[in-house]
Order: C-alpha cells, then sequence, then structure tokens
C-alpha cells in the first residue's frame, strides 16, 4: 500500500539576529522565492528572557527591554523592507520578536515553530569556531537535529 505524500504549507519562519549570516538567510529566502506569491513569511527574533538577578532592579530591566526591542523592531523592518524588495506582498511578511526564557535558543525556535504550524525553518549558519561548536553546539546544528514535522533550511 503506498503512503500518501504530506501536504506541505507556505509558512516559513525565518530565525534571525544581527548577523551577516542572518542577512543572508533572508537575502536567499527573498532571491529563491520573491514574486512566487502564496509564502506566508515570519521574521523572527527571540529576546532572551534576562535571569531574575541580572539587573539591580525592574526599572533598570525595563529600559533595557525597550532599547534591545526598539533596536530588533529596527533590524526586522530592515529584513522585512527586503522581502518586500523582492517581490513578497507586505501582507504576507510578519514580524515576532517575543520575550522568552528557554534552555537554548533552538527550543525557542521549535517552540515557536510549534505554536504557528510552519513547515519550513530557516536559519543562518552560526559563526562559532569547531571547538565552540562540539562544546556549545550550534542553533543551526541543534535544529537539525531536533525539528521534526518540518524542513530546516541553513543558510551559509
Amino acid at each position: 500500500m503506498e503512503k500518501e505524500e504530506r501536504i506541505f504549507n507556505k509558512n516559513i519562519l525565518i530565525a534571525v539576529d544581527e548577523s551577516d549570516n542572518s542577512r543572508r538567510a533572508v537575502s536567499y529566502v527573498a532571491q529563491l522565492l520573491g514574486g512566487l506569491g502564496k509564502f506566508k513569511i515570519t521574521l523572527l527574533h527571540v529576546i532572551p528572557k534576562p535571569e531574575e538577578d541580572f539587573f539591580k532592579d525592574a526599572k533598570e530591566e525595563k529600559k533595557w527591554l525597550q532599547h534591545y526591542s526598539h533596536k530588533i523592531a529596527a533590524l526586522l523592518e530592515q529584513y522585512r523592507q527586503t522581502l518586500i524588495r523582492w517581490g513578497f506582498a507586505a501582507s504576507d511578511v510578519t514580524i515576532r520578536s517575543p520575550v522568552r526564557y528557554c534552555s537554548s535558543m533552538a527550543e525557542c525556535i521549535l517552540a515557536e515553530r510549534d505554536e504557528v504550524d510552519y513547515d519550513t525553518i530557516v536559519v543562518g549558519r552560526q559563526g562559532l569556531s569547531q571547538n565552540e561548536d562540539f562544546v556549545f553546539g550550534s542553533i543551526s546544528s541543534k535544529l537539525v537535529t531536533h525539528a521534526r514535522k518540518c524542513t530546516v533550511w541553513v543558510v551559509e
């Protein structure tokens, strides 16, 4: 008996940070899929929730969060405009920057993936040295290893 083929949705999650690798990942998706229509792109930057004792008080934490959120919002908007310039409809490109505590950034990305049911996750390759990669593991390596029911694109 033949297995029925799974039909994939066109929801793509691009997990980004401030690195050149993230910029290249956005550019890759823009050039590859821009103008084809029917794809929904979400640009995701998870803001890591600091430990409780990281700031001396709540006021300092709030100030940091406002500053960091503003900086990330500007970055995400730049990435969004790149996708739009390459032919994505503005309504098909959304931005998310939740504040989350996760034991690893890969865990946070996979949690976001599960909430919306993206069939593709796109990340830039981390710039860790081989020793750091061996000890800590890169986000992209963890995603490739632990992601289920989706495709992971790692852009060099």
